[in-house]
């Protein structure tokens, strides 16, 4: 008697599950694009002054007539807190990766910050010293290795962290205000070489010794980013209608922080208040520090908006918004949150910049070493600065909209999620 035997080939595994790609635009949100695209006007007015003055903060030290205006209100509302909000976006930003890639998170995150880092240096190097997306690559790592996987009671220290820096704040308005003695300081100009040099591969070298020491000066900001991973923990901007209260709170209470604490040194870069150097010197301190709470402020101001937008847009209610980032920030799924009518078609081109945001800061730079550089057009004054910050953004977003109207990203979006994600789409 003989056996037959059949061999079955063995079942074949499973295959391994796919690992989410970027969001796509049609389920990007409203409010962080529009924060975004919206605050690129600021990110420009200072950077165009920073350019045409050759040195920070960018302001005649010497205003008249208009000019008291103009720098008044940048020292109010632009210097120091246009960064912030980026900062908390990128925080936020951070979370949503890793909530949308799972187990992947952790290594496409440190990609593409590590691709931060990269686009950093090239920024830096051929275009404009003050760059930020290095120290973004820097604390995207930190944050990544350090605080994601961390629970919600650790998380719960940067708000006693804010808490603190609000005491402080406090303490150095009151000891500012105190010590005040008058004279007739004015605001100087810290130079920066790379603005100065008379031809371009002169400031290509000197961009090479200040950028790393401007990333370094900025790293702190790891605190702003900490507070939008906590709000992204909350979910704030995915469900503003049930954190109407708190946005409406932040907004209230870190824009007055941000802006009563301007005030003094808004009134010296105006003209109007007149000081001994220890007392300026002592306002630059609270303008900077105060500064930092323009970013919760900000954003909780442009998630209202964006509800408001949303629940006129929406039958039935207000459609949710999510997802944040940073200048070049992923997007992030949000539901329908996008505004209808009159409202969409007014805020179209923001909003499309806001999505190209990277692209749109990137043109910037190239547009301030055409227009400001001694060895190009040498631009300068307040006049100037203020009307290429204006026309610069008003010209992104012209490109913006022209490339959200075909369907493409920005080159610097599109190069960006090709590394990260590894996916030539």
């Amino acid at each position: 008697m003989t056996a037959t035997m059949t061999a079955h080939p063995a079942p074949a595994a499973p295959p391994a599950p796919a690992v989410p790609g970027p969001v796509a635009r049609a389920e990007r949100a409203l409010a962080p694009d529009l924060a975004r695209g919206a605050m690129l006007l600021f990110i420009a007015l200072a950077n165009a002054a920073n350019c045409a003055f050759a040195g920070q903060p960018g302001m005649d030290g010497t205003p008249h007539g208009a000019q008291r205006v103009v720098n008044f209100l940048l020292a109010t509302l632009v210097d120091s807190r246009a960064y912030p909000v980026f900062a908390v976006m990128f925080g936020y930003g951070l979370v949503q990766i890793a909530r949308r890639q799972g187990p992947a998170a952790r290594r496409i995150l440190l990609r593409r910050n590590a691709a931060l880092i990269g686009f950093g240096l090239v920024h830096a190097t051929l275009l404009y010293f003050g760059d930020f997306l290095g120290a973004y690559g820097i604390v995207g790592i930190l944050a990544t290795v350090l605080l994601l996987r961390r629970g919600d009671r650790f998380h719960r220290l940067v708000l006693w962290l804010w808490g603190l820096q609000t005491l402080y704040a406090a303490f150095l308005t009151v000891t500012a205000l105190t010590g005040a003695h008058g004279g007739d300081a004015v605001l100087g100009n810290s130079p920066n070489p790379s603005l100065a040099a008379a031809s371009y591969g002169r400031s290509m070298l000197d961009r090479l010794a200040e950028w790393p020491v401007h990333t370094a000066s900025v790293i702190p900001f790891i605190v702003i980013v900490w507070l939008g991973i906590w709000a992204a923990r909350q979910r704030i901007l995915e469900n503003p209608a049930a954190h109407r209260t708190l946005l409406r709170r932040v907004a209230a209470g870190s824009l007055g922080i941000s802006v009563l604490g301007a005030l003094p040194y808004a009134l010296v870069a105006a003209g109007v208040l007149h000081l001994d150097p220890a007392g300026v010197e002592a306002m630059a301190r609270v303008h900077a520090v105060t500064g930092e709470y323009g970013g919760p402020g900000y954003v909780a101001l442009f998630g209202l908006l964006a509800l408001r937008l949303s629940a006129a847009g929406t039958p039935g209610g207000a459609g949710e918004t999510g997802g944040a980032g940073a200048i070049g920030g992923a997007g992030t799924p949000g539901g329908a949150g996008a505004p209808g009518g009159r409202g969409r078609r007014l805020l179209a081109p923001v909003i499309a910049l806001g999505q190209r945001s990277l692209s749109g800061y990137l043109l910037q730079s190239v547009a301030w070493l055409l227009l400001f550089a001694p060895w190009a057009l040498h631009l300068g004054g307040t006049w100037a600065a203020l009307a290429s910050g204006v026309a610069v953004w008003l010209v992104s977003l012209a490109g913006a909209q022209a490339l959200s109207a075909i369907g493409h990203r920005g080159p610097a979006e599109t190069l960006l999620r090709r590394i990260t994600y590894r996916t030539g789409r």
